[in-house]
């Protein structure tokens, strides 16, 4: 039996995982994200925790250890574009700029190969290989957390394009008069209305220009209070999570115009929102497609936090297979 790592690098904290050559997750865990301008001294970390499980191996009680000589190597997802030879080109909340992550990782790990990709490319490559997109033979995935993320899966293989931004559906333009800057510099981008941090942007827009009762007059808004809001039935609430949820549907539709996937599936904080976000979506996407597209499976993720690790490891099986 051979034995992979997944790894899943975060602005607060690094997952790891332990899998088996069969995909299965035989152990998680996390630990803290040092950050500083270069990678080395996290990589360290993720040195001393992984040589420390292979001492104990994944079955604490009996003493297990997993040789050195049994790891097939290591998959990474970073918070970044990643090319196919293993750069990372910048990660903003970590603070690194263009990092050749797969080779420090070899060097400083002590194990090769390394795979790296991007964050949200990989948690679609996770589900789509143990979780919502079982089944399928193409998936879309979009992660609505503090941003917005996105990644596509054809045939079992993840899309990370010629300069490792393809499916990086958050920043696709969707109103092209917009004003105020989104993080990446642009302006009118899909992460603008519909992250978290944007849904509550414009449901304070809405409320400064609207003066009717509302439940998110009571309390601090949240996107969570937003949509809990909208699923009590308050008229304002549902009036804006349509907005955003028209942002994400014409996104989707024109996503589909390129790629056609059988599957969409939402992860993040907000997909928590859940049946009402995927109705409140899939209707905006339907008006917005051709009429033979609409016939799309929409889907809630199934990993949670864990589908970056997961899909880390799925790319590094993938490579050595």
């Amino acid at each position: 039996m051979g034995y992979c790592f997944g790894i899943d690098i975060g602005g607060t904290t690094v997952k790891i995982g332990l899998a088996a050559e069969d995909g299965t997750l035989l152990e998680g865990w996390e630990i803290p994200t040092r950050r500083e301008p270069t990678p080395e001294g996290l990589l360290l970390d993720i040195r001393v925790s992984i040589l420390d499980r292979l001492d104990r191996g994944p079955d604490r009680e009996k003493k297990q250890k997993i040789r050195r000589a049994d790891i097939l190597g290591i998959g990474m997802a970073a918070p970044g574009a990643v090319t196919a030879d293993g750069i990372l080109h910048g990660a903003v909340n970590i603070g690194w700029g263009d990092v050749a992550l797969a080779q420090a990782a070899e060097r400083i790990i002590g194990i090769s190969p390394v795979c790296v990709g991007n964050d949200a490319r990989l948690a679609a490559l996770g589900e789509a290989t143990y979780g919502a997109g079982i089944g399928a033979r193409s998936m879309l995935m979009v992660t609505l957390g503090t941003g917005v993320g996105g990644g596509v899966v054809l045939n079992g293989k993840v899309l990370m394009g010629e300069s490792g931004v393809a499916g990086e559906i958050g920043h696709m333009t969707v109103n092209p008069f917009e004003t105020a800057r989104c993080n990446c510099g642009k302006t009118g981008c899909l992460e603008q209305y519909a992250s978290a941090t944007g849904m509550v942007r414009v449901a304070k827009q809405f409320l400064a220009k609207r003066k009717e009762d509302s439940l998110l007059r009571q309390k601090e808004v949240t996107a969570k209070v937003l949509w809990d809001a909208a699923r009590a039935g308050d008229a304002l609430a549902n009036e804006i999570t349509d907005v955003v949820s028209a942002y994400l549907g014409m996104a989707l539709a024109n996503a589909m115009y390129l790629v056609d996937t059988e599957r969409i599936v939402f992860g993040g904080g907000v997909s928590k929102a859940g049946e009402l976000l995927l109705q409140k979506v899939e209707k905006a996407y339907r008006s917005r497609v051709f009429a033979h597209s609409r016939e799309k499976e929409f889907l809630l993720a199934k990993l949670g936090n864990a589908a970056g690790m997961r899909g880390a490891a799925a790319l590094l099986l993938q490579k050595i297979r």
